[in-house]
């Protein structure tokens, strides 16, 4: 039976799968810094952006979903897949996630933070030029 809306779901789930793959980039990064890398900046750099990118829309994610009283709450986790309640306004939602699928969609969110990461910021004016 599906209990939340569309939208919160997908809110939830990006959250949910942001929060995932700022794990993987901070456990890359460390990684990096204690491996045998001859040259490390360059990809401390990127992976140093990718989690500032991804910190910032788990931010807005977060203040979001205080405001719609929506939680994600991680249930159970076996080889195959991973349980987790999520929960809107006292209506509870369980999803069951194929771990080979939470990898894809982690991948997917890692490829958008490269692409956010390189892209040069551009600070916009508040007058016409």
């Amino acid at each position: 039976m599906r209990y939340l809306s569309e939208e919160q779901l997908s809110v939830a789930s990006r959250f949910l799968f942001l929060s995932m793959a700022i794990v993987v980039i901070q456990k890359d990064l460390q990684s990096i810094q204690t491996g045998s890398f001859k040259i490390k900046e360059p990809y401390t750099d990127l992976l140093g952006k990718m989690e500032q990118e991804a910190v910032a829309e788990r931010r807005q994610l977060r203040s979001r979903m205080a405001n719609e009283q929506l939680q994600v709450v991680s249930l159970n986790k076996n080889d195959s897949f991973s349980s987790f309640l999520f929960i809107c306004q006292g209506r509870e939602e369980k999803r069951n996630y194929f771990n080979p699928a939470i990898r894809k969609k982690v991948e997917t969110i890692l490829r958008e933070l490269i692409q956010k990461a390189q892209q040069p910021h551009q600070h916009y004016s508040s007058t016409n030029t």
